[in-house]
């Protein structure tokens, strides 16, 4: 019987992380070791399915930029078109995995399986949950019930949809939760004809108490094409704020609402948004929000134009 073939894309992380001796091996340094010396330390990828396997990054995903989002969305689309190809694994630390698996999940045609994995403990471990995770996504990967869910991630084992994915804890195998099952999940892809070269600039402003508006004018006078703001309880925005986000829609800026609490912001609940003319998040964390608008302003929306490509993101 033919093995489905699986191409892996790595970018570096935990997964390919050594520890510091002169630390204790409290402290590591992530993106050490090469994806060949990952996927022969198991064995039993071989049984499971033809590997090909490509190292792009060596990266602790702490310092991943937009600018590698595209790299990795160029690999990623070029091996999903490869008729050859069944189905896509990408190795990725796990600071920022839910961030690249959601700009993927937007930015990839449906169809075949694309999953996400990484580890909590570096290569070196002696409980190392690397090669564990590895050999399940490559299974999800190689499995049909995975196919036309859009991006999954596996971590400690378990599947996971990029939609509904965060990192929950800093330490731990079960660092990740997901607010729904991973079998619920469906293809998005809403952006995967853009031809994105460059991501917009927009950045994400915290809400607490006391936040300086001050912080609007800056990112606007830095360049950023919108703003995210993570705001408390509903999405309440600061009176405070009120003139310096004025004065950001009138540069053209897109405002977006969310909370630091789990959603739903809804939109015309709490604030005018339609008056106002902004945006609002749902149940989005305000980092895939972020990815929501960067990906709609890359793809030249505005106004109206906006507002339709983000509702129930």
């Amino acid at each position: 019987m033919a093995h489905s073939r699986i191409h892996i894309i790595a970018t570096g992380g935990t997964i390919a992380g050594e520890a510091d001796p002169a630390s204790g091996g409290v402290r590591y340094t992530a993106g050490v070791r090469s994806v060949d010396t990952l996927i022969a330390a198991v064995p039993g990828l071989a049984e499971v399915a033809d590997i090909s396997a490509e190292q792009i990054l060596a990266l602790d995903s702490k310092d991943i930029t937009p600018a590698d989002w595209l790299l990795i969305l160029t690999c990623a689309r070029s091996s999903l078109a490869d008729p050859a190809i069944d189905g896509l694994v990408i190795l990725h630390g796990t600071d920022t995995m839910e961030e690249t698996a959601y700009f993927l999940h937007l930015s990839l045609p449906a169809g075949k399986p694309v999953v996400l994995t990484g580890a909590m403990r570096p290569a070196d471990h002696p409980q190392a949950d690397g090669p564990a995770n590895l050999l399940a996504a490559v299974r999800l990967a190689a499995d049909d019930t995975a196919q036309d869910k859009g991006v999954l991630v596996v971590m400690n084992q378990t599947p996971h949809a990029a939609r509904w994915l965060g990192k929950a804890r800093t330490t731990g195998l079960e660092a990740f939760e997901s607010s729904r099952p991973w079998h619920d999940a469906r293809p998005d892809g809403r952006f995967h004809e853009v031809d994105v070269s460059a991501l917009p600039r927009v950045n994400i402003l915290p809400g607490y108490a006391g936040a300086p508006a001050e912080l609007i004018d800056a990112c606007v006078a830095a360049g950023a094409r919108g703003l995210v703001l993570a705001l408390t309880g509903h999405g309440s925005v600061p009176a405070a704020w009120l003139p310096a986000l004025r004065r950001a829609k009138e540069d053209g800026v897109a405002i977006l609402r969310a909370s630091r609490c789990a959603g739903p912001v809804i939109h015309n609940a709490n604030a005018d948004d339609d008056a106002q003319g902004w945006l609002t998040a749902g149940d989005l964390p305000p980092p895939k929000a972020r990815i929501a608008l960067m990906l709609a302003l890359a793809g030249n929306g505005s106004g109206d134009t906006l507002h339709a490509h983000l509702p129930e993101l």
